[in-house]
């Protein structure tokens, strides 16, 4: 468990921070950046949840706790020291979310278009959500070639952003408040 009594600690002020094992990085290290932007990502769904309630509520709260699971497992490498005892994503998560995107996708008439951000306020902020999560997938597939990570890892923030674009449809009224893209419509404005 983690015990925080005292939140600065003065310890990254020449630029470096701690990994979970000790490890000290600069805090622009691609590792450090990757589950900074998890961390971007966590924030966003936090605000989404003020515009959302029942069980899509439920799913992202499930999914804020994830993303700290995923935090810690991209904070310990899997070759240094501390490494096999670490926290770390698993297949089970990835399987939640694909069960929750097909209830969610079993309500929703198939796309005529792609979506634009927006129609409802949830929707917005879950688009938002989804474009963190985008970012943070990059980040955490380039570390993967440089470094070893678990796939359940990588699975998850991929099928996370998934999550989240359907997630926005359903809460767009189950897609009838979708802001549809029309390819060119002001090319002749």
């Amino acid at each position: 468990m983690v015990v925080l009594n005292r939140i600065y600690t003065r310890t990254g002020d020449k630029g470096e921070t701690a990994l979970g094992d000790g490890t000290r990085l600069p805090k622009h290290a691609l590792r450090i950046s990757a589950y900074g932007t998890v961390d971007e990502a966590n924030a966003a769904i936090g605000l989404a949840r003020l515009h959302t309630d029942g069980e899509v509520d439920a799913m992202l709260a499930r999914i804020q706790n994830d993303l700290f699971d995923l935090g810690a497992d991209l904070c310990v490498p899997e070759s240094g020291k501390r490494g096999g005892n670490a926290l770390r994503v698993v297949d089970a998560q990835v399987d939640r979310l694909e069960r929750e995107i097909d209830a969610m996708n079993a309500d929703l008439k198939p796309l005529t278009s792609f979506v634009l951000p927006g129609g409802t306020s949830a929707a917005a902020h879950l688009h938002l959500a989804r474009t963190i999560v985008r970012r943070a997938e990059r980040l955490i597939v380039e570390l993967s070639e440089k470094e070893k990570l678990g796939a359940a890892a990588v699975k998850y923030v991929n099928r996370l952003s998934d999550h989240l674009f359907v997630a926005s449809r359903f809460v767009n009224d189950k897609g009838a408040k979708d802001v549809l893209w029309t390819p060119g419509a002001n090319r002749d404005a």
